[in-house]
């Protein structure tokens, strides 16, 4: 046979032998992560960064997951001053009447805004959800356009609100995607962390307070991984006819925080087991690596006609990233300076980047700012810099 005719056979089937053991490969993976729902995500809740997705910007009905933008609004109202906990709202008969998941409020029972949160949050109480809707914008339907609003200012592109609760027989436009059901649960659990005294109890009790007395009421959360799953923290089921059965969970293991969200499970036990396997495949591949602390010196570039020859540059923020835990060591940088840069320059104003790389892939880009101010050099300053570079 000849010699060349040979080595391309080889080189043929080795090219073949390849293709198959990396197709073997990837299947596996993705059979490692067959999502049996409708849609899917797997975000880093620290970085925002995407770990897993599934059909992430399909509109789906989220069912109470809704629940996680109206525990936002509510947390973002107390935070404003708009609202107090022990605040006492009355129930509207409206409110009274939702059916689905409730704790049963009456006409103009009076519930502080603690007791309504905490029934919100741990058993998605959609009469405490109208009630509070109603206590913060005086309407559901002007708290829904509050909820509108707030997801067009997070950049929420798929998500369109109806009603407070997420109840889905009388909407037709009412909506979220995978993708902003963890964006909104992100900026829920990072900006207001408090909310996991709610939404780590396993059960709590509150009192109903009616014109025929007090009595007591059991809550139990809905989240059943708070019981399965460890370093579960949160945060929102939900189930109708139409949504079928859907989950946002929060959890944190060594330091790590993740947000994996299941829109349409076809039963409750898919709609934990698949959860689960989200969490676990981000736990046990991913890890947050901070690469470089702010204010690291990153280099210097010249200043022209300022009272310094030159100024050093910092780094504006520590800089994190989620990283394979196999490819941790394997980070490399570039960094990009402005040269030559004209005065005057303020403190913290940019001049250039660090570029990330892993695997010859760009992780990200980090801020390089001015770490003095450097003013518009005087005659004498000029002077100055003169003699020092004659000297030099």
């Amino acid at each position: 046979m000849n010699k060349k005719i040979f080595i391309c056979l080889v080189l043929s089937f080795c090219l073949i032998f390849s293709s198959i053991v990396f197709a073997k490969e990837q299947e596996a993976n993705n059979q490692n992560l067959d999502i049996m729902a409708k849609a899917a995500i797997l975000m880093e809740q620290t970085t925002g960064e995407v770990l897993y997705e599934k059909n992430p910007d399909e509109r789906l009905s989220p069912a109470s997951v809704t629940k996680v933008m109206t525990l936002y609004l509510i947390y973002e109202a107390i935070e404003q001053g708009k609202i107090k906990w022990d605040d006492e709202v009355s129930i509207s008969e409206y409110a009274s009447s939702m059916g689905g998941s409730q704790i049963f409020l009456e006409p103009n029972e009076k519930q502080t805004v603690e007791t309504l949160t905490k029934s919100i949050a741990i058993a998605s109480a959609n009469d405490a959800a109208v009630a509070m809707a109603e206590h913060i914008s005086g309407s559901e339907e002007k708290f829904v356009e509050l909820m509108n609003n707030k997801a067009k200012e997070l950049g929420m592109k798929n998500s369109n609100f109806e009603n407070a609760c997420g109840l889905d027989t009388q909407t037709t436009n009412h909506y979220m995607s995978a993708r902003d059901i963890a964006i909104i649960s992100r900026e829920l659990m990072s900006k207001y962390p408090q909310i996991k005294n709610f939404t780590t109890r396993w059960q709590d009790t509150i009192v109903h307070k009616t014109k025929n007395g007090e009595t007591d009421f059991g809550l139990t959360n809905t989240n059943r991984l708070l019981k399965t799953y460890e370093g579960a923290t949160g945060l929102k089921t939900g189930s109708t006819q139409k949504a079928l059965y859907c989950l946002s969970a929060t959890a944190e293991r060594d330091g790590q925080s993740l947000v994996a969200v299941i829109l349409g499970a076809p039963d409750p036990k898919a709609r934990f087991n698949e959860t689960a396997k989200l969490l676990d495949y981000g736990f046990d591949n991913f890890k947050v690596l901070t690469v470089d602390k702010k204010g690291k010196e990153i280099g210097k570039t010249n200043v022209y006609k300022g009272n310094m020859p030159f100024v050093i540059g910092e780094l504006k923020d520590d800089v994190n990233f989620v990283v394979k835990k196999d490819k941790i060591k394997d980070i490399e940088t570039k960094v990009e300076m402005i040269e030559n840069i004209s005065a005057p320059i303020n403190k913290g104003a940019k001049l250039g980047e660090v570029i990330y790389f892993s695997d010859g892939k760009e992780l990200g880009r980090a801020e390089v700012v001015a770490r003095d101010k450097v003013d518009k050099a005087t005659l004498i300053d000029t002077l100055k810099n003169l003699i020092i570079d004659w000297v030099a």
